[in-house]
């Protein structure tokens, strides 16, 4: 029978989250100081976790580590870590620290519980959504325009009907995934626009695209450099929807390809909201790999 402790000296198992963080980050796309810098992003706060031990007839079998946060005016909750022994998987020991992860962060108040994965966890997390996957890719030689297809600069006239479009896109993906309703979605939006380029089209190491194809603007992109050391971060890389289905999706992925390499960054990263598989679909098909996926479950969760 599976038994779970709160323990005090959560040291030791610091240490080997980070190691074990650290190796992931670095075997994906991300280089060794990008994953460092991830590494840094992810443990920020990690006084305020709590661990439990799993034992099992005396013998410690594993661990799970969860925290309580507020998330733009929601009280959220996390599975920051849960690990069992190779040993003793797959005896059900992982079900039953999820189920008191659960039950944990709702006894505090939390209305919604996420996990951040970024090594398969088979069936375990099932009954959760996808909220979001980070992908990255490596890059090699600059891509060819595709198609004939071009992509330039954004003008200063362009950039407010842009902008309107971004936002509400945004709110939209939010939405969709599931973090949050309507009305939060539009104040984040606000707030993180606000806070990502705060003089517009001015903003430094931001590039901002407009892609062209037979004379027309068939979509738009916006590229954060040295988000991460050496990586480029893509906050959208846009198809109009007159123009989607049309095998324009690899020509706006090219271009933040050959705008990251032209910038001196090696390696491309997006996030792709749960709820969108059309953009999951083309990022596979253009090389990039999940550093990491977001899921979450309502809090309390319904009996099964």
């Amino acid at each position: 029978m599976t038994r779970i402790s709160v323990v005090d000296d959560s040291t030791e198992w610091q240490r080997d989250l980070r190691l074990r963080l650290r190796a992931s980050y670095a075997k994906s796309a991300l280089g060794a100081e990008a994953a460092e810098r991830r590494l840094q992003e992810v443990c920020a706060g990690s006084d305020a976790w709590t661990l439990a031990e799993l034992t099992d007839a005396g013998t410690r079998v594993g661990h799970v580590a969860v925290v309580v946060a507020d998330d733009n005016g929601t009280q959220a909750g996390r599975i920051v870590d849960l690990r069992v022994e190779a040993l003793h998987a797959g005896r059900g020991h992982e079900r039953v620290a999820r189920d008191w992860a659960e039950k944990w962060c709702a006894e505090r108040g939390a209305t919604r519980l996420d996990v951040r994965l970024t090594e398969p966890a088979g069936e375990l997390f099932a009954g959760y959504r996808v909220r979001g996957q980070l992908r990255a890719k490596r890059l090699g030689a600059r891509p060819e325009p595709v198609g004939g297809a071009t992509a330039r600069p954004m003008t200063r006239a362009e950039y407010p009907e842009w902008l309107d479009a971004e936002k509400a896109a945004y709110v939209g993906d939010i939405v969709r995934s599931g973090a949050l309703g309507r009305d939060e979605a539009v104040r984040k939006s606000d707030r993180d626009f606000a806070k990502v380029i705060p003089e517009g089209l001015a903003t430094p190491d931001n590039t901002f695209l407009v892609l062209e194809a037979a004379g027309e603007r068939i979509g738009t992109g916006w590229l954060k450099h040295r988000y991460l050391p050496g990586v480029t971060y893509g906050y959208s890389l846009t198809i109009h929807e007159e123009h989607r289905r049309k095998g324009y999706g690899l020509l706006a992925m090219a271009a933040g390809e050959r705008a990251t390499l032209e910038a001196g960054d090696a390696a491309l990263m997006f996030t792709v909201w749960g709820g969108n598989e059309t953009a999951m679909k083309l990022y596979t098909r253009a090389g990039y790999r999940v550093v990491e996926e977001n899921l979450s479950i309502a809090l309390p969760r319904c009996a099964t």
